[in-house]
């Protein structure tokens, strides 16, 4: 499985990593995505046949992140808009809508069965969906699935291709998926507890089979108090947990806390390495991609958590 898995992995690198923004045509199908994983799978879908763009760089966070005036520029100039939907980029819905009036917008959630979604109660009790769709892959394929279907309907030129080149991708994603799941089981069942700085890795933890704890909930926007920190250090000290993570584009501060209160109870724990949440890694690198970054994340807790 990972020798195999892993030289599909780097062929997708060597597709992936052209620009930061762009799949290489400027003149052609113009579409502009949120983050950075939705741009990835896009471009995998795509090809050289459409210029895709991300708003969203390495180490930017959704929740938080408000639309510039250069890019309101850049939506106004797309042929198609891809977000992640469920309120994620909670800060551009209205835009979205505005924009769907006259382009073309679509939202990978939509792609995917309401009945996997997770519900989750928010600081005011409303239940609304976890917007984290990418940690569970499987999920991830049935809306990047969609995705290619929406942008084989507006350029039906080049259907064929974007059919061909998205049954490959899902293809490896499948290999992903088992690479992963595989890799979770090694962690000694009472050490299969991840604890990070939001709730971001629900989908993650169902679908692999490892219980998840966040300090902030599924938005970072929501505020943690000193009750969040005594809750996760008492549970740390009480099952001995090994280690907690940081995430790339969430502060250090909440972690930090926890590990300073662990050690004011005389239980050492370390921090196992940094996650990409939100955000991917920088371009040119592994974990600049979906496929790196995801795997890079499920062998960062491996090792930590053994």
């Amino acid at each position: 499985m990972k020798p195999i898995f892993l030289c599909c992995i780097s062929m997708l690198l060597l597709h992936a990593c052209k620009t930061k923004h762009s799949s290489g045509n400027d003149t052609g199908l113009q579409i502009v995505t949120t983050t950075g994983m939705i741009a990835d799978g896009v471009k995998n879908i795509t090809g050289d046949i459409a210029n895709v763009v991300s708003l969203m760089g390495p180490g930017v966070d959704p929740h938080l992140y408000k639309a510039t005036q250069g890019d309101l520029a850049v939506l106004r100039n797309a042929d198609i808009i891809i977000h992640n939907g469920l309120h994620l980029e909670g800060k551009m819905q209205e835009i979205f809508e505005e924009l769907a009036k006259t382009k073309t917008v679509l939202a990978i959630a939509d792609g995917v069965d309401t009945a996997q979604l997770r519900n989750i109660a928010d600081v005011a009790g409303k239940v609304t969906h976890d917007p984290h769709l990418w940690f569970d892959v499987q999920l991830w394929s049935q809306g990047l699935s969609y995705t290619s279907e929406k942008i084989a309907a507006f350029d039906k030129e080049h259907a064929a291709i974007y059919k061909s080149n998205t049954e490959a991708y899902l293809d490896t994603l499948q290999q992903l998926d088992a690479y992963v799941r595989e890799t979770m089981q090694k962690i000694p069942a009472q050490n299969r507890i991840l604890i990070t700085s939001h709730d971001a890795f629900g989908y993650f933890g169902r679908a692999y089979g490892i219980e998840v704890r966040g300090l902030q909930g599924i938005s970072t926007a929501a505020e943690f108090g000193l009750k969040d920190i005594t809750d996760i250090v008492d549970m740390i000290v009480k099952q001995k947990i090994l280690a907690v993570f940081v995430e790339s584009s969430v502060s250090e501060k909440s972690i930090s806390a926890v590990v300073e209160g662990c050690k004011q109870k005389g239980h050492a724990i370390s921090i196992g390495g940094t996650l990409f949440s939100d955000a991917m890694g920088a371009a040119g690198t592994p974990e600049g991609t979906y496929i790196g970054m995801v795997t890079h994340n499920a062998n960062t807790i491996a090792d930590a958590l053994q």
